[in-house]
């Protein structure tokens, strides 16, 4: 898969071993007998699986190397506490045990702030998460963690909303031909207040638009709908709605 020679913590990443599972239970049993030099090779022998986890985050700007190292630690933390008598791959309780502390040093290292408690509250919750996969096999619902953790399901809702990653709306969620779809254009006003046509004087501008676009304009600021509403009620696919939608922007902004 990774045949290209790339270079991270000074490791290349083509040469890196892949162990088969059978390799890695054996193992897994000598390590949990204090065999460090098992446990060295298992490490060793999974830098791939952090590697496939890393590459998720290659368009945050984030560095590698960094995430990489960090990966690692939720590698080694994974396999001191994979239980190898459960009927679980390790890769399916090594990935979610990686991915968790990519994020929480994503998030402690997040300029936007949230309260301690409320992040203790987050990462208590990741972690039940992680151990109900590595015992189910599956990923809980919000219940089922309420219920270990012993508190309500909108506290546990509200402290992982609080450290989900910002995202901008700017951020490309699809695109069509060189017509990019960003997420402003999935969100909708349902009060259908959104009324700064309305504020910059542009019924004059607009009346030299076509029905098409007027109807899309009017449907987008006035009433609200998202760019997919729109494409449903006229017929076109959400593409072609964004691009008369930017077009006839652009046409207004040229007239005032």
């Amino acid at each position: 898969m990774y045949t290209n020679k790339v270079e991270i913590c000074g490791v290349n990443t083509a040469k890196l071993r892949v162990l088969k599972e059978k390799e890695k239970l054996e193992l897994l049993k000598k390590a949990k007998k204090g065999d460090k030099k098992a446990r060295e090779e298992l490490i060793s022998g999974n830098l791939r699986l952090v590697l496939s986890v890393v590459q998720k985050f290659t368009n945050r700007g984030e560095n590698l190397d960094d995430l990489f190292q960090v990966g690692c630690v939720g590698l080694i933390k994974a396999i001191d506490n994979f239980d190898p008598n459960q009927m679980v791959k390790f890769s399916t309780y090594g990935v979610p045990m990686i991915l968790g502390e990519i994020r929480r040093y994503l998030r402690d290292n997040n300029p936007i702030r949230v309260s301690r408690s409320m992040r203790d509250t987050a990462y208590r919750a990741m972690l039940i998460k992680e151990q109900f996969i590595g015992e189910n096999a599956r990923e809980p619902t919000v219940e089922e963690i309420a219920e270990r953790m012993g508190c309500k399901k909108s506290e546990v809702v509200l402290a992982l909303e609080s450290i989900v990653d910002p995202v901008s709306l700017y951020e490309p969620v699809f695109s069509d031909g060189g017509d990019t779809i960003y997420v402003m254009d999935q969100v909708g006003d349902a009060d259908g207040q959104a009324d700064w046509l309305d504020e910059i004087s542009l019924k004059e501008a607009i009346s030299g638009l076509g029905e098409r676009e007027k109807k899309i304009l009017y449907s987008r600021f006035f009433q609200g709908k998202t760019q997919m509403d729109v494409a449903q009620e006229i017929g076109i696919s959400q593409a072609q709605v964004s691009r008369l939608e930017k077009s006839a922007l652009e046409r207004i902004k040229k007239q005032i």
